[in-house]
């Protein structure tokens, strides 16, 4: 059976997604809008025609790299292997095209970009595309995720299999002591203050005199 490969030009329309098979293989996507221009000729100007929506799946290195590559609304070129899917919902049959990537890069037509090497992929071939390309490959195949990229999901593993903290009891307020007599000062039994109330040292009507 022939397989088609293509070339697409559009903008990144959705954020990228990241998911691991269930035998840890990177696996990345995103919605690529392609929309046509076209020059009319009445107006005098470039015009916006129809827009096309296709879902790009990569798989490995090439997924990995994509997370810390491109963005909602980057202008980029797509090749790839390209497929169109077809199921019944209910009584009315629904199709969507998918291209499962083999390069992904930013349409330079339009903006700069900056190169850089992804750690331990320099130099080695990239792999098949798709699930089966990926299990055959696999590790053996020498893809390396990068160490941020494992950092982050055994960071959100932990936060999701830790205990929920038990609440914090509250710590009751101590109770005030007794209070030091001033220089000169004698306990009073009773008073405003009640016993423990100190009289003054003397000054005005507040000492002892005016007890007396």
């Amino acid at each position: 059976m022939n397989e088609s490969y293509v070339t697409v030009v559009g903008n990144v329309a959705t954020e990228v997604g990241y998911r691991e098979t269930a035998g840890g293989v990177p696996m990345a996507d995103f919605r690529l809008g392609c929309t046509e221009r076209r020059y009319d000729r009445q107006r005098e100007c470039w015009v916006d025609g129809g827009t096309q929506w296709v879902t790009v799946t990569a798989w490995r290195a090439l997924a990995v790299n994509l997370i810390g590559s491109l963005s909602k609304g980057d202008p980029v070129l797509v090749s790839g292997r390209l497929r169109v899917r077809e199921w019944l919902d209910g009584e009315v049959r629904r199709s969507r095209a998918e291209i499962d990537a083999r390069s992904v890069g930013h349409d330079l037509t339009r903006g700069t970009s900056a190169f850089r090497w992804a750690a331990g992929v320099r130099g080695r071939s990239p792999g098949g595309p798709g699930p089966a390309g990926a299990e055959a490959g696999g590790e053996a195949g020498g893809e390396t995720v990068p160490e941020w990229i494992v950092s982050a999901l055994e960071a959100r593993r932990a936060v999701a299999a830790a205990p929920a903290a038990p609440a914090a009891l509250p710590v009751p307020a101590a109770a005030p002591g007794p209070r030091a007599l001033p220089p000169g000062a004698r306990p009073v039994a009773g008073g405003p203050g009640g016993p423990g109330e100190m009289a003054g040292s003397g000054r005005g009507g507040d000492g002892p005199e005016a007890l007396g």
